[in-house]
């Protein structure tokens, strides 16, 4: 797998929320290009995948920043949806907003008409884990692709959302992890 420098439909999604999200843009655009190439190399996508893979890349966790939340998942589905409808791309609205809403479940996703839906989650954990987790992808692809698109202070600023959440909900498990 040849990893790529630039994706435009990538580069075209995320340009367009470069100043809401701010100082954490590039650790952010990092995270979904190393996504993105995790899920080139778990499934062998058809074009169309590829471009559900993206579109779902760029907004998954983007709630963050559009709605400034750690309760991110329902505001990234609406982002996601609202591109999809602008772009004539609503056919995909059910795909989409489950790889999004999925993407932090615990167990593997079953659900054999959307297997972007599991390959989704395996890459956004590959990326989360710092490739300790790799679900068969060699050791070598993980570096290369870190390498390519480096962490940009992405695990830092997860770990103070996180933070923040269990200082004032320390029993309780952030709202975006999913059994």
């Amino acid at each position: 797998m040849a990893i790529e420098a630039s994706i435009p439909l990538l580069e075209e999604i995320l340009g367009g929320w470069k100043q809401q999200i701010g100082r954490d843009y590039a650790a952010y655009r990092n995270h979904v290009y190393r996504m993105v190439h995790y899920c080139f190399a778990l499934r062998d996508c058809s074009e169309e995948e590829r471009n559900k893979v993206v579109v779902a890349g760029c907004f998954h966790d983007l709630g963050i920043w559009s709605d400034g939340t750690i309760d991110y998942l329902p505001p990234s589905v609406i982002r996601a949806r609202e591109y999809l409808q602008e772009n004539g791309l609503s056919a995909w609205d059910e795909e989409i907003a489950l790889m999004i809403d999925q993407h932090h479940k615990l167990r593997a996703w079953r659900d054999v008409r959307y297997p972007l839906v599991e390959v989704f989650r395996k890459a956004d954990l590959v990326d989360v884990s710092l490739g300790l987790v790799k679900f068969g992808l060699p050791a070598k692809l993980v570096g290369e692709v870190k390498a390519q698109f480096t962490n940009q202070g992405f695990h830092k600023r997860l770990m103070q959302l996180a933070g923040g959440w269990f200082a004032k909900h320390p029993v309780s498990p952030p709202p975006f992890l999913k059994w």
